[in-house]
């Protein structure tokens, strides 16, 4: 089977059946696996002798073979290939699966089917948003992040969103790129940046889980002192820019 042959799919689900003391390998980590998480295909592996797992292996095989009906040429591969129409077998219902990345665990029931009737405008305004989401959820990380920052602690005097992000053109690769004006010792900016680390670690953990694009750190943060911006170097010179500017967010009130 190669990716071309299940593109179109919403799930792979590979059952491996234990036969003796050999249990088959699966595609995680090939590259047939990274096909599947750059077209946002979700996969599922599947031990259903493993005792933690509950499988319904009777649901499937007192399902109705439908392969004759949708592929009437591969009718003779009946005995070994099973297609299970899941609405006819369970009077309209379709299967959902749930899956939690963090706690290496899923779920998958039978549910009715969501009813929504939406027009093109509506249809083509979804798709505007999903295209949106990945800038949007940085922005709002980046908020996040300022909110959380003590700028008396770390020595920030200010907070400038720059890049893709403030531009609202980033893609799920995407850097969440941040220009901090500071004024502190030294000692301060190695907390700062030990601080920023934590943070960009964790950021591109959620964005691999979301997207599927792994990378070390999802911050590229710029630091400029009084200096720079006097002289307008290095990326001060975005600060009060009169073409696209840094877009300043509020910090932490170190106050409350």
């Amino acid at each position: 089977m190669t990716y071309s042959d299940i593109n179109n799919a919403a799930m792979l689900i590979e059952v491996a059946r234990q036969r003796g003391n050999y249990l088959p390998e699966l595609s995680f980590g090939t590259h047939f696996f990274q096909d599947l998480v750059e077209a946002s295909i979700r996969y599922l592996p599947l031990y259903p002798d493993d005792p933690t797992t509950t499988f319904n292996e009777l649901f499937f095989r007192r399902s109705r073979n439908v392969l004759e009906e949708v592929l009437p040429e591969f009718a003779h591969l009946a005995e070994t290939l099973r297609v299970t129409d899941v609405p006819l077998e369970t009077g309209g219902l379709i299967l959902r699966v749930l899956m939690n990345a963090d706690l290496n665990q899923a779920v998958g029931f039978l549910s009715s089917p969501q009813q929504n009737i939406v027009s093109a405008e509506s249809e083509a305004e979804s798709i505007d948003r999903s295209t949106n989401d990945h800038w949007r959820w940085r922005f709002r990380m980046a908020q996040r992040i300022a909110a959380d920052l003590d700028p008396q602690k770390f020595g920030v005097n200010a907070f400038y969103l720059i890049g893709s992000t403030k531009n609202a053109t980033a893609g799920p690769a995407s850097d969440i790129d941040i220009l901090l004006h500071v004024q502190g010792n030294e000692e301060q900016r190695k907390e700062l940046t030990l601080w920023l680390e934590g943070w960009s670690r964790c950021l591109a953990e959620i964005n691999f889980l979301r997207t599927g694009y792994r990378t070390d750190g999802l911050l590229d943060v710029h630091l400029v002192s009084d200096t720079d911006i006097k002289e307008h170097s290095s990326f001060a010179v975005k600060i009060d820019a009169i073409t696209d500017p840094a877009r300043k967010q509020p910090m932490k009130d170190s106050q409350a």
